[in-house]
């Protein structure tokens, strides 16, 4: 890869991440402070970009990498959703917010693939390249939650307004990255959508997992939606910080996934992923930051097996049944039933259950913890008596792969 694309490429991936990971930790810490949200609408705020997940792989798929070169695309969704961002502080009605916060979704996640199809076009050896460009993606995460801390604007508008210079930043930086023009209207709607990767389905220990990916993301949502707003609760300083952790923890699991993954085995590696969401929140559930401080950061570290050893072996498992014919649709399938109607049902759920169990405006945080506790459990008993996996991952004959 040319050099000069190496260094563009890496700043739109640590861009990309840093917009993110500046406004969403902390988002429902803001509206519980300034626009005094219930836990209901902080789960629906964060439903969102669930939304957007189920909407971009149209927008991507049928319009934007069949008509528009992809760096112009998405400089103009940066620059008009930096705008979004600001101007979700400047109104002080739950209504409002919410309204902006999914315009500015539908704006956001089609840069996730976009900014993904600019890289792939670059590199001669994707799954060699790719790894040390999306790591500072992760790295953009975890300097965003930094700022936060050393700025010391966590619970203030200003966490939005970072977002949003960085987002017109990186909106403008997107007209100098390397030219990746359309593919024009050859493409096929089918592949947008990942509608033919649903012969996977056939497949039974496929379909279970499928089912088991969905409903994980209900433990997920409650992670996103509320360990910031309950690590501030509990009085840890500068939380949103001190969560940039989970990210140093998923860049290092994540070396350690390939040689894991045909060692010990794919069902192996997603239990793995499943206990670790129970340990999770039993940590938070009984943590403090007196006695159990420990706990608190063993939840916030725990993250890296929670999400590695799940949601990215998930998708090298998807790779490998659906076979190099219908590997992306597949994989855009995933996305959209995980980020896209798992998260949905979770960002709601964990809303409800939150207010549930608030009293006098006071959370009962160990009675919270135990709700996705206990949906962690259940899937993975779930999947320890219905999934059945060989050893050696044979892709469908129907996907195009090695029979």
């Amino acid at each position: 890869m040319n050099p000069l694309n190496f260094v563009k490429l890496s700043a739109m991936m640590l861009l990309e991440y840093f917009v993110w990971g500046a406004w969403y930790v902390t988002m429902g810490f803001y509206m519980s402070g300034y626009l005094d949200a219930t836990a209901t609408q902080v789960g629906a705020a964060y439903s969102a970009l669930a939304i957007a997940t189920m909407v971009s792989p149209f927008f991507v798929g049928m319009i934007a990498d069949r008509f528009f070169a992809a760096q112009r695309i998405m400089g103009w969704l940066h620059i008009v959703g930096a705008f979004l961002l600001y101007y979700a502080t400047k109104v002080d009605s739950f209504i409002a917010f919410y309204i902006i916060i999914l315009l500015y979704s539908l704006l956001y996640m089609p840069t996730i693939a976009l900014s993904n199809n600019i890289a792939f076009q670059q590199m001669s050896d994707p799954g060699r390249q790719f790894p040390w460009i999306r790591v500072f993606g992760t790295l953009g995460w975890i300097v965003a939650g930094l700022m936060i801390g050393i700025l010391s604007i966590e619970n203030s508008p200003y966490t939005f307004h970072m977002a949003a210079i960085a987002s017109f930043a990186l909106g403008v930086f997107s007209f100098f990255l390397p030219d990746t023009p359309p593919k024009g209207k050859s493409a096929k709607a089918s592949e947008a959508f990942g509608s033919v990767a649903f012969l996977l389905f056939k497949d039974r220990p496929y379909l279970i997992f499928f089912i088991a990916a969905i409903l994980v993301c209900i433990p997920l949502s409650f992670y996103y939606g509320f360990a910031n707003i309950f690590l501030n609760d509990m009085g840890m300083d500068n939380a949103a910080s001190k969560m940039v952790l989970g990210q140093v923890s998923e860049a290092v699991f994540i070396l350690a996934i390939p040689f894991l993954f045909n060692r010990i085995g794919v069902k192996n590696m997603l239990l793995l992923g499943m206990a670790a969401w129970i340990l999770r929140y039993i940590c938070f559930a009984y943590g403090n930051v007196d006695v159990n401080l420990w706990m608190l950061y063993a939840g916030i570290i725990l993250h890296g097996i929670c999400y590695d050893f799940f949601f990215v072996t998930g998708y090298m498992y998807t790779e490998k049944k659906a076979g190099e014919k219908i590997k992306n649709a597949a994989q855009g399938l995933f996305t959209f039933a995980t980020y896209g109607v798992g998260m949905f049902i979770g960002t709601w759920f964990s809303g409800l259950a939150t207010d549930f169990y608030t009293v006098n405006d006071q959370q009962q945080w160990t009675k919270i913890w135990w709700v996705p506790t206990y949906i962690a459990i259940a899937v993975l008993i779930y999947f320890i008596l219905f999934f059945r996996e060989k050893r050696d991952i044979k892709p469908q004959p129907e996907a195009g792969g090695a029979a």
